[in-house]
């Protein structure tokens, strides 16, 4: 992720932000065709037969995510980014998980893991401090 955001944010610098981002899409998609049709060829449309139809919405998801991430990068820099970044992620990921979203199972709440939230809270602290 770290590399790709660096790659992304560079393309940025040369274009705009939602050229980059168009780019890095097409690309993904042109290597994700390349590798199905090189790896079996399953049925390509029967992603169109998940059950909640708003779990299509992924793609538009990452072009969100694609566009923090370069946003992030050329804001902040790769590291403050990406610990940020990674930061949201387990933050949002153990949401999804307590709560029992988007059809996960749902697991009960556990003050450890809130405990080692904020010390990545402290961590990044730690390091963004150390740079100024």
């Amino acid at each position: 992720m770290s590399v790709q955001g660096v790659f992304n944010t560079r393309v940025m610098e040369s274009s705009n932000m939602w050229a980059a981002t168009s780019f890095v899409h097409i690309s993904a998609f042109a290597a994700s065709m390349t590798l199905w049709f090189f790896s079996g060829r399953e049925a390509l449309f029967s992603v169109f037969e998940v059950s909640e139809k708003f779990y299509l919405l992924g793609g538009v998801i990452g072009a969100f995510i694609t566009y923090t991430v370069i946003k992030g990068i050329s804001d902040l820099g790769p590291a403050n980014a990406t610990m940020l970044i990674l930061l949201a992620q387990l933050a949002v990921s153990y949401l999804i998980e307590v709560l029992g979203l988007f059809g996960t199972e749902s697991t009960s709440f556990e003050w450890m893991k809130l405990i080692g939230v904020a010390l990545m809270v402290s961590g990044i602290m730690v390091f963004c401090r150390s740079g100024a």
